[in-house]
């Protein structure tokens, strides 16, 4: 199928539990409208999905693919591009209208979930920025599994903490609170994994707490990453006492946790993990329940096309 080269493939994905999620679409396909885009609208139904149409969007010759979504759906559409078989898949530009649960990529943008007229005007002023992606790989015994990710990869903590919120969710359907709640009972728990990380040449063993490998802030993490150096900003946390946890939490929602007594701070364009024992991993905010090691995760410079506002 061809199509105009100007022409956007635009994937919705309603928020995670709301009950306008329609009626959010409706507002952001009216006002497209009245900016004159002209678009092709497909809709996301279940998991995986958004990847399947992203790929599909790419291989059919979309130049502009925009995707109404949250940091999953977000990571989902990148895989689905710079994976798929178009010929070109590394210049399509890559759209985004903040609408999920976790939006911490566009925030790092300047983008807000609220203000979906102002994501709608960016994208039609059309500035783009070459940004990195983080590679995450492994062998699973029988083949090389690869996955590409934004934000950060968690080990430990972190992805914990995506577990528990998740499962919370369930009960309290409100992503705040969840979230909150579980970051409260697990920094309490503060359990330690046995893990063994290579990175700069150097071995890294012993008890950690929590490993987070960030392309970008990674929900507070890595806040000195950005996706356009080179680089991968790592942080690893170790056992706090009662009152440094607190004081970590707080510096937490700061943007100032590398500064903790606890926390040290590397960066390196290649990480391996070899061991991480009983530890969960989250990529942008989503469990990985393949476990295998080594794993292996590296930076990919200016391998995505990015549509930011001015």
């Amino acid at each position: 199928m061809a199509v105009d080269t100007t022409r956007w493939g635009v994937i919705y994905n309603p928020k995670a539990g709301s009950k306008k999620a329609q009626q959010r679409w409706t507002d952001i396909r009216s006002y497209m409208e009245s900016r004159k885009v002209q678009f092709d609208y497909v809709q996301s139904e279940g998991f995986g999905s958004v990847e399947r149409l992203a790929r599909t969007l790419a291989n059919n010759g979309y130049k502009t693919i925009v995707v109404v979504g949250g940091d999953g759906a977000l990571n989902d559409a990148v895989n689905g591009i710079l994976l798929s078989d178009a010929e070109d898949r590394n210049n399509i530009a890559l759209g985004i209208i903040p609408n999920g649960v976790g939006n911490d990529f566009a925030k790092f943008w300047g983008l807000d979930s609220d203000d979906y007229r102002g994501a709608v005007d960016a994208l039609v002023e059309r500035r783009t920025r070459r940004v990195d992606v983080g590679e995450f790989s492994y062998f699973d015994g029988e083949k090389h599994v690869r996955r590409l990710f934004l934000n950060a990869v968690y080990v430990g903590l972190g992805a914990r903490i995506v577990r528990i919120t998740n499962e919370t969710r369930r009960f309290w359907g409100i992503p705040l609170i969840s979230y909150l709640a579980s970051l409260f009972l697990v920094a309490f728990e503060r359990k330690l994994y046995r893990m063994h990380v290579k990175l700069n040449g150097e071995h890294i063993r012993g008890r950690i707490m929590a490993v987070a490998i960030g392309s970008a802030r990674g929900y507070g993490l890595t806040p000195s990453a950005v996706p356009y150096n080179g680089w991968l900003d790592v942080s690893f946390v170790y056992r706090p006492e009662l009152r440094q946890l607190i004081s970590g939490l707080w510096m937490l929602q700061q943007g100032r946790l590398l500064n903790h007594k606890t926390v040290k701070p590397y960066r390196s364009r290649k990480i391996q993990i070899l061991r991480a024992q009983n530890a969960e991993i989250s990529l942008d905010g989503r469990l990985w329940l393949d476990r295998h090691f080594p794993i292996e995760i590296r930076i990919a410079p200016e391998a995505l096309t990015l549509i930011i506002p001015k």
